[in-house]
């Protein structure tokens, strides 16, 4: 028997448990270890609310849940509860699937000025988790910034200038949906040092934006290069670019205006105790692509800065990391003798949900690669013990669909489900 402790309940964890039941079969025991009590991950937290569309990946990763050999471990922090050593000496294999959680920092002045937030916690924020419930962001306005050109940019975007109405049949959380209520803002400013060629922003996002009740995107003629150079882009991005360029040649006036300032570099945030606008220098593309200062500066009003500039994760006490590209250090998901990276904790905050599939199956692979022989560790039991000596209250899989349930019962009117959205809440519903 062969024993495999998977750090983290997202995709990447739940496509590698998948990937080592069919590289294993049943001579396989998969411990999926998460430090909250509900799985899922980034489906649950980082995907937005009225995209539920992409949750439903979720129902595959409950099949692999519920199958013999694979078990949720909920609730339980890895280096408090149990250390990556103890794992080690417990298990043939442990695989870090942690994800990115943590925002990469905007390191400019006043970027520690109450209003500016990371994405992460912004978007953790309005999608219930238990880390950014008290985030209470500032949105009397009238201006926000949002810093960044990829999907989480066009997501926060979105959210600010949704109506009540355009929320219906999201997960969006209460107490979000309420101070969204009463929010006042008027200018979503997206800053992207570089031009419309070189978004990250995939179609079907920059399409929402042109469907809204209350709010147009604003983009400026100008910044596009001729028509013809389109061609040059792959089909994905010409698509985008092409949607820009619509926005751009048939402006509508809404009250809420959601503006593209292209070639556009955040130098610094400034205000009076609180952030109040952001300091802009204006780019140029040199003949590599690399967007440069031009000296010529502006400022755009904020009460609120989302940083959406990329994640990072976050090391673990006794795992090398490397710090510049802000993963685990590792040679093709190899960390250490017995120990892996899969997902963006090995590669980074790149690609969709879908690429940590073959992510999973490429480390069940060298998983199977590297053991020989009969280990004779004691896995599944052994953390049981070591859990239960410590007066750990393990959340099972059975527990969150409990949770699960009195989650869908508690939703409002035309919603899903109503998140709980602190751990205390979460452990008391298993009751339910």
């Amino acid at each position: 028997m062969r024993h495999i402790a998977v750090i983290g309940s997202g995709p990447a964890g739940y496509y590698t448990a998948e990937a080592c039941q069919k590289q294993f079969g049943d001579a396989v025991r998969v411990d999926i270890i998460d430090r909250l009590p509900v799985p899922f991950g980034l489906i649950r937290t980082g995907v937005a609310p009225d995209h539920q569309s992409i949750k439903n990946v979720s129902r595959r990763y409950e099949a692999v849940a519920l199958t013999d050999n694979v078990r949720f471990v909920g609730n339980v922090t890895v280096g408090k509860d149990v250390t990556i050593a103890e794992l080690m000496q417990l298990y043939d294999a442990v695989v870090l699937a942690t994800g990115a959680p943590s925002d990469r920092p905007l390191d400019i002045p006043g970027a520690d000025l109450p209003g500016v937030t990371g994405s992460a916690a912004f978007v953790g924020w309005y999608n219930g988790h238990p880390d950014f419930t008290d985030l209470d962001p500032p949105l009397a306005g009238p201006g926000a910034v949002v810093i960044g050109n990829g999907n989480v940019a066009l997501d926060v975007a979105r959210v600010l200038a949704k109506t009540q109405g355009e929320f219906a049949g999201s997960d969006i959380v209460g107490h979000a949906l309420d101070a969204l209520k009463g929010a006042r803002i008027d200018t979503i400013t997206l800053l992207g040092r570089r031009g419309p060629h070189q978004i990250n922003m995939t179609p079907k996002e920059l399409g929402e934006l042109g469907e809204l009740r209350r709010a147009a995107p604003v983009v400026e003629i100008g910044d596009f290069p001729p028509e013809i150079d389109d061609a040059m882009l792959e089909p994905g991005q010409r698509k985008s670019v092409a949607y820009l360029r619509t926005f751009a040649a048939t402006p509508v006036d809404k009250p809420v205006h959601i503006i593209f300032d292209f070639f556009a570099r955040p130098v610094a945030i400034e205000g009076d105790g609180r952030v109040e606008r952001v300091i802009v220098e204006r780019t140029q593309l040199d003949a590599r692509g690399a967007a440069n200062g031009t000296g010529e500066t502006y400022a755009v009003p904020a009460s609120l800065v989302v940083s959406c500039i990329g994640y990072r994760t976050p090391p673990i006490a006794g795992v090398p990391y490397d710090d510049r590209a802000g993963r685990f250090a590792n040679d093709d998901g190899r960390v250490l003798p017995g120990l892996y990276a899969v997902g963006w904790a090995r590669r980074g905050p790149t690609g969709t949900i879908g690429t940590n599939r073959p992510d999973g199956f490429a480390i069940a692979e060298k998983i199977a690669e590297d053991l020989s022989g009969t280990s004779g560790k004691s896995g599944r039991p052994g953390l049981d013990a070591l859990l239960e000596a410590r007066g750990t209250d393990v959340v099972t899989f059975r527990d969150w669909q409990k949770i699960d349930t009195a989650e869908i019962a508690a939703a409002r009117s035309g919603s899903p489900r109503e998140k709980f959205v602190t751990v205390e809440t979460m452990l008391d519903a298993r009751g339910v």
